[in-house]
């Protein structure tokens, strides 16, 4: 596939769409159905749309087309060299899955976070879509051989989890999770598409619900909700906290090597005869709150107090967010590349 860009674009993924070592060609899908246009679903379908990938986006919302409109602008603020007409060109919209799916080299599903429902779907998805086409689900937490498990093999072969973290046309990852009758080259052709969208796509080695990285986000997010309950900092400064310290430095290296590095030159050998038994008893210290009315009032009522709430503050916060995520994602590249 040979992504559609300006020059300033191409920069921003000139590392990724290029994978040092890859074999062979990178593949060449040029047509693919975002089945679902809810945020992830009209994020993704920006970002296929963005690459030159003619996009199919299938949803029953009797407010489809303006549901596609409407966000378009500002996902293109999100993909430098584009703009939201010419990605509104390469989009089209139906209300007929059958007929979406029924060119697609690949479906990208989105639909809500529930077994039966995409168990449901698959099922007709699988009786329309070409005998070659790759299923991906967006699934933030359903592994995909619960979602496979009533489809015939041949369909079962075909499916994989293809988790984003949100805004999936932002922040790298794509966590690639085959289930346990997927088959390894639909694995591979995967892997390779997402990279050559220059995406970070990570294979995990066994199906866990959640995941990783949602696994990480939950335990950071189950302490976070405990300090603040607990009146140590409130919601944004807690969030002051987190960019000020973890999040920066997990940007730039991760846990393992955080700790590895903390322990200088005797690395995580060192930290662990130090700090290993320490570490297993602050772990039964940590917080379990829970989520009840006044919790969920408390934390509503300070995150608003910090950032606002209505169409027009989730605008501003988001392209803030978004500029930010393109700087940190842009500086981080250009740093593995010297």
């Amino acid at each position: 596939m040979t992504p559609e860009r300006t020059p300033e674009h191409a920069s921003e993924h000139a590392p990724e769409c290029n994978p040092e070592g890859f074999p062979g060609r990178l593949p060449d899908w040029k047509t693919v159905t975002v089945v679902g246009a809810g945020t992830i679903g009209l994020a993704w379908a920006a970002l296929f749309a963005s690459y030159g990938i003619e996009v199919t986006v299938t949803d029953p919302r009797e407010d489809l087309d303006e549901a596609v409109g409407d966000a378009l602008p500002m996902l293109a603020a999100g993909l430098p060299g584009s703009d939201a007409s010419a990605l509104r060109g390469r989009i089209r919209t139906t209300h007929d899955l059958a007929e979406s799916v029924a060119g697609a080299r690949l479906v990208q599903e989105n639909g809500p976070e529930n077994l039966e429902f995409k168990q449901q779907l698959f099922a007709r998805i699988g009786r329309h879509v070409p005998a070659d086409a790759v299923l991906a689900t967006s699934s933030s937490g359903i592994v995909a051989s619960r979602i496979a498990a009533g489809l015939p093999d041949e369909v079962a072969a075909r499916l994989l989890v293809a988790h984003p973290f949100n805004p999936p046309h932002l922040v790298p990852l794509v966590e690639i999770v085959p289930g346990e009758r997927t088959a390894e080259d639909v694995v591979e052709a995967a892997i390779a598409f997402y990279r050559a969208l220059g995406k970070t796509p990570v294979r995990l080695r066994k199906e866990i619900p959640g995941f990783a990285a949602n696994r990480l986000q939950s335990a950071v997010l189950q302490e976070a909700i405990h300090l603040v309950l607990s009146g140590v900092v409130d919601a944004g400064e807690l969030d002051t906290v987190m960019k000020a310290s973890l999040g920066g430095r997990y940007a730039a290296v991760g846990p393992f090597e955080s700790f590895h590095l903390g322990g200088g030159p005797g690395g995580i050998r060192h930290m662990m005869r130090h700090l290993g038994p320490g570490l297993t008893e602050g772990w039964q210290r940590l917080g379990r709150p829970e989520l009840d009315d006044d919790a969920v009032a408390a934390i509503v009522g300070q995150t608003e107090a910090a950032y606002g709430h209505g169409p027009e503050a989730y605008r501003e916060r988001a392209l803030l967010r978004d500029r930010k995520q393109l700087a940190l994602t842009a500086a981080l590249r250009r740093a593995d590349h010297r």
